[in-house]
């Protein structure tokens, strides 16, 4: 029988001790969580922080700063002195016990940078180290996929996740010593950091593309607010099935799909992210398929389901053809508009603002292709100044995704990093 497993694969430099096992209820204290409801607190003024459990699967895995926590207050001094047994202090780990996903589990480590005590509200699991931890550690170590595995194990439910406590104190803690620690825990704060900076950075872009859509498209005078130069005709007003009419999907029939194929672009294929991903379908080539191939590049619309109105852009150079599938429109090109230009507007709020009038809500929301069409946009009359607005949100969208593909590259590297720095 082999040794357990003692020291992680990658460390730093000088490091060689074996790492010190125990279960969670030998070095930690569990403590009591404020049944308060949301009912009964104040958000206009107070005294402290409360987190939730949603706040925790929100925020999972910052450990360093609370301030994007709900921070609602009680209504009067009674209710604050009689939470006081409550308070959390530096150090302390808050584990969400619930939740309708895989998030369950997860965890904060509380750093409060503010005079504000934080509370551990419902459905949550404070917990208390009784020997010291390097800041940052545990709330690293306890979102890693090392001690997530464990949770998991032991979780219950089907649609709703839960973990009890007799459940969390079964589970098991790795640590090195104290200087480790702070080693690894300063590490991963740096690409936290990073990676929080890739966002911001991508927040700002997301913004200024938001305030440069209302600026550059004109409104029912028929000339924008700002429009690039050599440019001062009037814009005139087209229904959206005039200069991209919406094209229905085909109904291939499920029995038939196959692992590999020609790739079918299906309502799942939408993503929130606007683009077409996630795990395809395949069909065998059909023949006379001209009426349901997707060009690179195409702009297709979710008709249905939980994305219904979500537009997304094709790119995938790697097959010969791309099928549509039904319930998945797709904006055809007109010869005399731009199509950087439609993929623009379909992706507007300009489009959800019309959008949300014709949206058939209910167990299954839906759209037709007769009301898509009958949407009104104004538009440049000369095709040029329809490229240059095309090629400049084009560019600010392609700014955008190389953020976002930064921010999951060095996400890879911490997974990775975790796999390997914990045990």
């Amino acid at each position: 029988m082999k040794d357990e497993k003692k020291a992680p694969k990658l460390r730093f430099k000088g490091f060689t001790d074996d790492w010190e096992q125990c279960k969670l209820g030998d070095v930690f204290s569990f403590l009591k969580n404020s049944t308060l409801s949301r009912s009964e607190l104040n958000y206009e003024s107070g005294k402290f922080k409360y987190i939730h459990y949603g706040d925790i699967l929100t925020k999972f895995g910052d450990i360093t700063d609370t301030r994007n926590f709900s921070v609602p207050f009680v209504t009067t001094p009674e209710k604050v002195i009689r939470l006081e047994k409550y308070f959390l202090q530096n150090g302390d780990v808050v584990i969400a016990d619930t939740a309708e996903d895989s998030m369950v589990g997860k965890v904060t480590e509380i750093q409060n940078p503010d005079p504000f005590p934080t509370v551990s509200g419902l459905h949550t699991i404070p917990i208390r180290p009784n020997k010291e931890f390097a800041a940052g550690f545990l709330g690293h170590y306890m979102n890693a996929p090392f001690y997530h595995d464990q949770l998991f194990k032991l979780m219950q439910g089907v649609k709703v996740l839960s973990l009890s406590k007799s459940a969390v104190i079964q589970t098991k803690i790795n640590s090195p010593s104290y200087c480790e620690q702070r080693l690894i825990s300063r590490m991963i704060n740096l690409i936290d950091g990073t990676i929080t900076l890739h966002e911001e950075k991508k927040r700002q872009l997301e913004r200024l593309k938001s305030a440069l859509l209302q600026k550059m498209f004109a409104d029912e005078s028929g000339y924008p607010v700002v429009r690039f130069e050599g440019f001062s005709d009037e814009w005139e007003e087209r229904k959206l099935g005039d200069i991209a009419p919406l094209r229905g999907g085909f109904a291939f029939k499920s029995s038939k799909f196959r692992n590999t194929g020609v790739p079918i672009v299906r309502i799942s294929n939408i993503l929130s992210s606007g683009e077409v991903g996630g795990d395809f379908a395949y069909y065998d080539e059909q023949d006379k398929d001209d009426k349901y191939i997707l060009p690179d590049k195409s702009a297709v619309l979710a008709m249905s389901g939980a994305t219904t109105g979500k537009v997304a852009i094709l790119s995938q150079t790697d097959y010969d053809k791309v099928y549509q599938n039904q319930r998945v429109g797709y904006f055809q090109p007109v010869d005399y508009i731009d199509y950087g230009f439609i993929s623009t507007i379909v992706r507007s709020e300009l489009f959800m603002m019309q959008l949300e009038s014709v949206l058939v809500s209910g167990a299954q929301p839906n759209v037709s292709s007769e009301e898509i069409d009958s949407f009104n946009f104004m538009i440049p009359i000369l095709v040029q100044e329809q490229q240059k607005i095309g090629q400049f949100f084009k560019q600010l969208d392609d700014t955008i995704a190389l953020h976002q593909q930064k921010i999951n590259n060095i996400n890879s590297v911490k997974k990775s990093l975790l796999q390997k720095m914990f045990i």
